[in-house]
């Protein structure tokens, strides 16, 4: 099962920021801000913290969709 773990990509679509964009305001790599939209890497709960006060949400919302209801990941193809 490939269960996705965070909903980064998601609310970055969400939000209209890039994935450039996030890397540059949190001082990471895109590869390292792609690889955590992808899921095949996990960010830090310290990363996670600012990845929310950049996007302007709660960590729980980049972990949880209850709020969002199903994940729309047809959304999330190559954007970033």
């Amino acid at each position: 099962m490939n269960k996705k773990l965070n909903r980064i990509k998601v609310v970055l679509i969400e939000k209209d920021i890039s994935q450039t964009e996030l890397a540059e305001k949190i001082g990471k790599s895109f590869s390292t801000v792609n690889a955590y939209c992808c899921n095949r890497q996990q960010p830090t709960l310290a990363v996670l913290d600012d990845i929310a006060k950049v996007i302007g949400v709660t960590m729980r919302e980049l972990i949880k969709e209850e709020k969002y209801g199903k994940n729309i990941s047809y959304l999330c193809k190559n954007k970033r």
